[in-house]
């Protein structure tokens, strides 16, 4: 079969190699589609803890091909998904449930080989049914479950305010989520014209056009957006610094801002200690998820989060640098699948 193999980081081919088969208590997927996105990015440069050798690739829609002894939770030609991440088990986070802060967690496509591949092998326990679901919906189900995880996080108090600030594929996720967890309002912000158009056509409240380098004017301009109050919830979805730097400063008064964008393990970002401790304001993070893929495909099912205009580029497997070009550098470029 082919597959995108890395040897290292910033290095890898399109290769030739063996179709892997199922052990006892595991299913063989033929992936229809994989997404991509910036961990791709990430682990393409040797980040998010990427080890080598390594087929990448962690968001995916197939079908099942085979089925080790053991396994029958499953049929031959069911269409299904896979939650890229392995706990322990063991360690004293997931041994008090908090398997989300494992101290040795594995993930599909970051430590262990993934989904850029005709072919892909993993444990029954992480497949689920995606029956029903076209395919450009089911391969968004892993960035809705982590888009859920962050709704888990946030605790959302009814009739809240939410500022999304970052309109790219997860961003939007998280926009129609915090909507259907009891915000009454949600304002997207972006420097993308064009993604803010889906984020109006998908149910946004406002938008507001950011401008790179410039911190000052998006900060009044989203600051005019809340009329002046700042919002309940504020969430960092970009991994850029400038972003984030707003962020603290245009929560409201007893509100929370959420990290979700990755950033680099070397940013920081600039926070008064004094505005968090008059203000009563909360920072939290929301790194992956664990749990919430039931809960993400139910709501793909209900058609609570659509995902129909997010997606703009599709590309062959053989064509997975263009790909990650694209992702890099088409100002166009939103949600970008690879075929398989």
């Amino acid at each position: 079969m082919k597959a995108v193999r890395y040897d290292g980081p910033n290095s890898f081919s399109i290769a030739e190699v063996p179709t892997p088969q199922p052990s006892a208590g595991e299913v063989l997927i033929k992936v229809t589609q994989a997404g991509v996105c910036g961990t791709d990015l990430h682990v393409h440069h040797g980040g998010f803890g990427a080890q080598f050798p390594l087929t990448p690739g962690h968001e995916v829609v197939g079908t099942v091909a085979a089925l080790g002894d053991d396994s029958d939770r499953f049929r031959v030609g069911q269409q299904v998904t896979v939650n890229p991440n392995i706990p322990c088990g063991r360690c004293r986070y997931c041994l008090s449930g908090r398997i989300i802060l494992c101290e040795n967690l594995r993930n599909i496509g970051v430590s262990l080989d993934g989904f850029f591949a005709e072919y892909a092998c993993v444990p029954e326990q992480l497949v689920f049914s995606v029956e029903g679901l076209t395919v450009e919906t089911a391969v968004f189900t892993e960035p809705t479950a982590c888009a859920m995880h962050g709704i888990e996080t946030l605790d959302i108090r009814p009739g809240s305010t939410a500022a999304v600030l970052g309109s790219g594929p997860t961003g939007l996720l998280l926009a129609q989520l915090i909507a259907s967890g009891g915000a009454s309002s949600i304002t997207v912000a972006s420097d993308k014209a064009f993604q803010l158009e889906v984020a109006r056509a998908l149910g946004a409240t406002n938008t507001v056009l950011m401008q790179r380098g410039d911190p000052k004017r998006n900060f009044k301009a989203l600051s005019d957006a809340s009329g002046g109050i700042g919002f309940d919830i504020v969430v960092e979805a970009t991994g850029a610094v400038e972003v984030g730097n707003i962020c603290l400063p245009l929560t409201a008064n007893g509100g929370t801002m959420l990290v979700y964008g990755v950033t680099n393990p070397e940013d920081r970002l600039a926070i008064s200690p004094y505005d968090m401790f008059r203000r009563e304001l909360t920072i939290k993070g929301s790194f992956a998820e664990m749990t919430s893929f039931g809960a993400a495909i139910d709501f793909l099912r209900a058609g609570r989060v659509h995902t129909e205009p997010i997606i703009s580029h599709r590309f062959g497997l053989d064509e997975y640098g263009t790909a990650l070009d694209t992702i890099r550098r088409d100002p166009m470029a939103h949600k970008v699948v690879v075929t398989a």
